[in-house]
């Protein structure tokens, strides 16, 4: 199957569909991962203050929740919310994704939140405050979708992967 075939049999799913499985399902599923993932730190460290070895989780942390894509992504292509949403990442030729490719859209896809992060740190940003340059620079990444080609996100065309919309299964009478 050449690759013109290939993006007609598996379109890329639309902009909301995406948005909606990473900001609400994938979201809270994270947010399983960290919290049980900050508890056994907290237990094994004896913290009794997140401020305490701070840099030692949030490193913790970077590699766990890398961890959970990057296991689900190598596994069959797609996380809990992926699956829920039909949706699934694989390499440029539709096939599984190699195990580097996983770890560089895994880093790349940081870009999301990364250039909000800068922007608050370099600011002195704090709280509430350091929503705004986040959810800025989170509008910019979700917009490079609408000026690609095939309107796959930044993190995608650099990492030569992208997400394709899966038909659901058919149901046997």
């Amino acid at each position: 199957m050449n690759q013109i075939d290939s993006a007609a049999q598996y379109p890329t799913p639309s902009l909301k569909r995406r948005l909606v499985c990473m900001l609400i399902y994938e979201a809270a599923l994270v947010f399983g991962v960290v919290f049980f993932a900050g508890a056994i730190f907290d237990i094994s460290t004896q913290s009794k203050s997140a401020l305490t070895l701070r840099h030692a989780r949030e490193t913790f942390l970077f590699f766990i929740i890398g961890s959970y894509f990057i296991f689900f992504w190598r596994r069959g292509g797609q996380t809990l919310a992926m699956q829920t949403w039909r949706i699934k990442l694989v390499n440029d030729d539709y096939q599984r994704v190699p195990l580097i490719k996983a770890i560089v859209r895994y880093c790349l896809a940081w870009m999301w939140f990364l250039p909000g992060f800068i922007i608050a740190y370099q600011f002195g940003l704090k709280n509430a405050e350091l929503v705004i340059p986040t959810a800025i620079g989170f509008c910019f990444w979700a917009a490079t979708a609408l000026f690609i080609k095939d309107g796959q996100f930044l993190h995608d065309k650099l990492a030569k992967t992208r997400l394709i919309e899966v038909s659901k299964p058919s149901e046997k009478n």
